[in-house]
């Protein structure tokens, strides 16, 4: 193959277009990896219109990881304390098989579990709901992005009627005032971040930036205000700047009264924050709280922006609505440059919610517990009335506590590494340890999660197999694959659809391609609020990426913003308003456990290693984990730059070295999220974290949690060094499977 490839990045939600090109060019010399390896050329797609050739330094560097470490053969044991050995994929698939069949008819279908991620392509999202929710009867599948995006799917639905950012990224180009909070874009987001910067700096001082977080990140650098507020005050800030909006009647009444509901509920709510307690509280000036409210005023294209600042949370839900709040009163949306704007945390997490990938969904964006969204998914399917439970399924929480009680006999995770990512890590741990059988289903081993797995199951990665993404703005991509798979891989879907056939569902399975799969799922989108029966693989690969809603008699695709005729998805048309008082964090600090942890990703970095851990470039960008304090509480505690600090909560501890920085809050301190125990001793983000979670998403609250800090001895940082050196020692040196 000497031709380039269009794809689309396989790393955050930005979903940055991706020109590919082979290793051997006709005269040109082999690039090659330190290993020797050809290393495919990647470069931004100039056409694509979310990135227009932007491309970050994970995604310019993906195919460096696409050979390495590589699961390439089914590979079983029959406990875990034995060791693998090969196996054919008919022996695996078999083995599943007998073992879905025996749990269904003993225990029941509701003890059948799948963790599934925002790394599918919505072809595997799909045919895997049609497997678990429909053929089997389960709703007990979960993806990661319960973890990411869950909160923003819930608060889209309970003020609008329904999930979807309804914002595009050309409102970054457009917008009077962005306001970003729970986000640190430019580390996390930087193709988005690069062109919202672009047009702050082009409109120096019209354009306003507002950027809440406890940091002082490289997104608060750029922004004319910081608030570093306390974590958990972030519904204080909002009520207090919707109080100051009132106040100065700055408030959109034509709009409130005629595409609105519920705000004098919310009106009895904000007049208890005042200027002075909401500051107070947020750990701000009132003057800082007043010129954000000002900024908002004064703007006629406001545009949020937020991630997992938000979302993480146990008010999670909470927290966006109240944002959107702001917004609804202002009528800042459903126009060019404004609107309440989630950024998606996976490249095809926004794929996920429209094929029903999470425990309460449906495709389609339905719900489980809707009567007639269940009548309209098995008639389609071809399944008898009543198939689908009427309730959700187990979050991936649930799945957790039923495998603590016995009540799990089957979970099968796939794409994802919940032994790092998860939330209080050793009890996932245990509760892991205690699976009957699990199926590993993933492209790269040895993983964490590996150690706890009965199956491995090699999957195919991008590049490999071809399939679509949505994006953040709702932005359909093609992913072609473009290079052959490694040993015995096989597409996610391929997986799926086998083992259904097997169980018995040869018609529901009977899927030539992916083009195939990806047909039949947009006929379930047909008349909702995501449809998508004018979008295939011919007219992608014809006409580019394209966004939903497309219609199939829509003929031009014509859906950059949602909302733009002010009518919502609710019964009377109307978005609704949310009353929420602040109840802050579910663990706050206290003597015993007096600093709020928080955490996130790194620029170079993405979720667990998983992928640039194996990547040089990444590697020596971040070397290792760190925490960072605020020099004050450095002091009180003699902890210096570079010292080892062991940090303490109530469900566990890690070891950091010390980044002493007046970029934290006082009073908070933050490490990485990525470091497993494959890749550093004792630094693991989520062993200090609780499961509380959001009421309404069920999404945990992995942003913040009370822990102490316990200054390291000389002798025990020498120790930790030695593990450290054996432990890369190790890595280096495990072969492929």
């Amino acid at each position: 193959m000497t031709d380039s490839t269009k794809t689309l990045c396989p790393y955050c939600g930005v979903g940055c277009g991706l020109e590919v090109s082979p290793p051997a060019r006709s005269g040109k010399p082999v690039n090659r990896d330190s290993q020797g390896y050809p290393v495919w050329k990647v470069q931004g797609d100039r056409e694509h219109p979310s990135s227009q050739g932007m491309v970050c330094v994970k995604g310019a560097t993906i195919a460096e990881s696409l050979h390495k470490d590589r699961l390439l053969y089914p590979m079983m044991r029959e406990s875990l304390d034995k060791p693998f050995r090969r196996v054919s994929w008919d022996e695996a698939l078999n083995a599943i098989v007998n073992r879905i069949q025996t749990v269904r008819f003993t225990q029941g279908a509701e003890a059948i579990c799948m963790y599934g991620s925002g790394q599918f392509q919505t072809e595997d999202y799909y045919v895997a709901q049609k497997l678990m929710k429909g053929c089997l009867g389960t709703n007990n599948f979960d993806a990661n992005s319960r973890l990411c995006m869950s909160s923003a799917v819930a608060a889209y639905i309970q003020s609008f009627g329904s999930d979807g950012p309804p914002c595009c990224y050309d409102d970054l180009d457009l917008t009077d005032c962005a306001f970003l909070v729970g986000t640190n874009t430019a580390e996390c987001h930087p193709i988005i971040f690069n062109r919202l910067r672009k047009h702050h700096k082009k409109n120096n001082g019209k354009v306003k930036m507002v950027v809440v977080d406890p940091r002082r990140t490289a997104t608060a650098e750029a922004a004319d205000l910081h608030l570093a507020i306390k974590p958990g005050t972030d519904i204080d800030l909002f009520n207090g700047m919707a109080y100051l909006l009132m106040r100065w009647g700055k408030i959109d009444t034509i709009f409130i009264d005629e595409c609105t509901s519920n705000f004098p509920a919310y009106c009895e709510v904000i007049r208890h924050y005042p200027p002075e307690v909401v500051a107070r509280k947020c750990g701000i000036t009132v003057e800082e709280l007043e010129t954000a409210a000002r900024y908002w005023a004064e703007s006629e294209r406001v545009l949020s922006l937020w991630s997992m600042g938000i979302n993480q949370s146990s008010e999670g839900t909470a927290k966006a609505r109240t944002l959107i709040n702001l917004h609804l009163m202002t009528a800042q949306i459903g126009k060019p440059g404004a609107g309440p704007f989630s950024l998606t945390g996976q490249p095809n997490a926004m794929g996920g919610r429209e094929a029903g990938g999470l425990s309460h969904l449906l495709p389609g964006y339905r719900v489980v517990k809707n009567a007639r969204h269940r009548s309209e998914v098995e008639k389609f399917w071809g399944l008898p009335v009543g198939r689908i439970a009427p309730e959700r399924g187990l979050t991936v929480w649930e799945m957790i506590l039923g495998l603590e009680m016995g009540k799990v006999g089957l979970v099968w995770i796939a794409a994802t590494n919940p032994a790092v990512s998860m939330p209080d890590l050793e009890r996932t741990k245990k509760a892991l340890s205690r699976s009957p059988f699990t199926v590993y289903q993933d492209a790269y081993y040895p993983t964490e999660t590996a150690n706890y797995a009965h199956v491995l199951l090699p999957a195919a990665q991008w590049s490999e197999k071809t399939g679509v993404m949505t994006n953040s703005e709702r932005r359909i991509t093609l992913c072609q694959a473009f290079r052959d798979r490694p040993g015995e891989a096989k597409a996610d879907w391929e997986i799926f659809a086998e083992v259904g056939r097997r169980l018995g569902f040869v018609e529901q399975f009977n899927f030539a391609n992916s083009a195939e799969v990806y047909a039949e799922f947009t006929q379930l989108t047909k008349g909702r609020p995501c449809e998508q029966t004018g979008i295939g693989h011919q007219r992608l690969g014809a006409d580019g990426p394209l966004q939903w809603p497309c219609p199939e008699e829509a003929g031009e695709n014509n859906a950059a913003r949602l909302y733009t005729d002010l009518r919502f998805h609710t019964p009377d048309g109307r978005a609704k308003f949310a009353a929420y008082h602040s109840r802050g964090l579910a663990e706050p600090p206290d003597p015993d456990f007096p600093f709020v942890l928080t955490n996130g990703r790194l620029y170079g970095h993405w979720h667990t290693l998983t992928r640039t851990g194996r990547i040089e470039k990444t590697k020596q960008m971040h070397p290792q984990p760190f925490i960072e304090i605020h020099p004050r509480d450095a002091g009180k505690l003699g902890i210096e730059d570079e010292d080892w600090v062991e940090v303490r909560s109530r469900r566990g501890m890690a070891r950091f070295p010390a980044k002493v920085t007046k970029a934290i809050a006082p009073g908070t301190v933050f490490v990485p999220m990525h470091w497993g125990e494959l890749w550093a001793d004792s630094a693991e983000a989520n062993a200090m974290t609780h499961p509380e979670s959001c009421p309404d998403s069920l999404q945990p609250e992995l942003k913040a949690c009370a822990v102490q800090l316990v200054p390291i001895t000389a002798d025990i940082k020498a120790t930790n060094s030695l593990l450290e050196t054996a432990k890369s020692s190790m890595l280096s040196a495990t072969p492929s499977v």
